[in-house]
This record gives structure tokens, sequence and C-alpha cells, in this order.
């Protein structure tokens, strides 16, 4: 019992309360209206790129939260496109939002980050079945948002790369809601049956597979190891190691 409480000490607690510390010396605004949510300038200007792309992206979320949790979406542009378009899932006004803001915007006044970039003819493939999957959302409606355990924006994003595998990239393990499984499952396998997932509501459960490595997830956080492309994960920390 002394091992296991010095493990879960060692994985769950210490990366929480680190950083909890880390965040509470960040200079942050006081709510939503005084954030900013300008674009940040991370992507060149759709008409720039003449390739079609798929970006998944996120940024740590507002307030003390923003200790614990990221925020995901999805960027899509088609080959020849002259603007991205932007998909999130959020608590207000239609739950699914096509283009609220920029698709390099600060959110929250926090930098965004790149998750995952499938470029190209791989992208231009993939971009059908992402709509498809955006558009199958079974929490779409304005009751389907529940901050946590979930279904929350991360649950949205989630839920559109278990449908679309290919993209082949999993949430880091600080994006709070990721775990919970569409239309409240206990166990899914992706699409391609590569990765499986067991969760109760989001609260506890285990993924495992080529793309998860193994991730064992608890209140909303995941502690675990990718193989594929080695990397410790840690909750509230996030991903560390090799990039996706």
């Amino acid at each position: 019992m002394s091992r296991l409480i010095l493990v879960f000490m060692l994985t769950f607690i210490m990366p929480i309360a680190a950083a909890s510390a880390w965040w509470a010396s960040v200079d942050r605004p006081a709510n939503w209206r005084q954030a900013d949510w300008s674009a940040t300038g991370l992507l060149p200007r759709a008409a720039e790129a003449q390739e079609a792309v798929i970006h998944i992206m996120a940024a740590r979320t507002g307030g003390f939260k923003g200790a614990l949790s990221v925020h995901s979406w999805i960027v899509l542009k088609e080959a020849g496109a002259t603007r991205y378009e932007r998909y999130d899932k959020v608590g207000w006004g239609q739950p699914v939002r096509r283009n609220a803001y920029a698709a390099d915007a600060n959110w929250y006044s926090n930098p965004p980050f790149m998750i995952k970039t499938v470029r190209g003819a791989e992208a231009a493939a993939l971009i059908p079945a992402v709509r498809d999957a955006i558009d199958a959302y079974p929490h779409a409606n304005r009751d389907g948002y529940r901050i946590w355990p979930g279904p929350n924006s991360n649950s949205f994003v989630a839920h559109v790369l278990r449908q679309v595998p290919q993209i082949g990239a999993v949430l880091p393990p600080n994006a709070v809601g990721r775990d919970w499984l569409a239309g409240g499952k206990f166990f899914q396998l992706d699409a391609d049956r590569r990765d499986m997932h067991i969760s109760v509501f989001g609260l506890f459960g285990l993924s495992a597979g080529v793309r998860s490595g193994l991730e064992f997830n608890l209140l909303g956080q995941a502690v675990g190891i990718d193989f594929a492309r080695p990397a410790l994960k840690l909750p509230a920390i996030g991903r560390v190691g090799m990039a996706l």
C-alpha cells in the first residue's frame, strides 16, 4: 500500500502541484473580457500556403483551470483555399463553432501550440472524413457541454481523432475531457482498431495502442508512456519527450 501511495504521489499529485505552483506565478487576465483573443501569427496566411492542411492545436485555458488543462481545436484548409476553417466546441452559443476565432488565436491570452499537422495530398484525402466526424459528433446540441468531466472541447476533438485515426494524433494528457467517450460509452476502439479506450464517464480508465501507448486516466488527467515516439505523459504538465 505504501508503494502504491508513493507511485500515486509521484505520478499524479507532484506534477499537478508543480503545474499549479507555476501557474500561480503567471500573470493572467482577470476575466474573458480582458483576455487577448487575437491571432498570433503562428500559422502562415492561408492564401500563401496552397496545399491542403489539417492542424490539431491547443492552448492553456482560462482562470486557474489553465494550471490543469488545455483547450483544443481543429483547423482545416482545402488546397488553394484562401482562408482557414476553425472548429471549437464551447459551452456557450452554438456548441460546435466554426470560425469564431482566428485559426491561430490566443485562448484566454494563452499562446497556442501545435499538436499535429497533416499536409498535402494526405490532408486533402482526410478532410472529408474529418468533416463527417465533426458533423456526426453526438454532443453537438446546445446542452451537449459539461466542463468536467465532459463532454467538453477536448471530448469533441478527441472524438474526431478517434474517428479519423489516420491523422495520427492523441491529445496531451492535460486535455481534460479527452477521455470522455462520445455517447457515454465505457469502451471504444479507434476506427482503425489500433487503439482501445476504457472510460467510466471520463473519471477513470485506461487507453492503450499504437498512438496512445499506455495511459492511465484519473479524474480527467492522464499519466503514461508513448512507446512509438518516446515521451512521458504527465498530468497537468503534458507530454515530455519527442514531438508527435
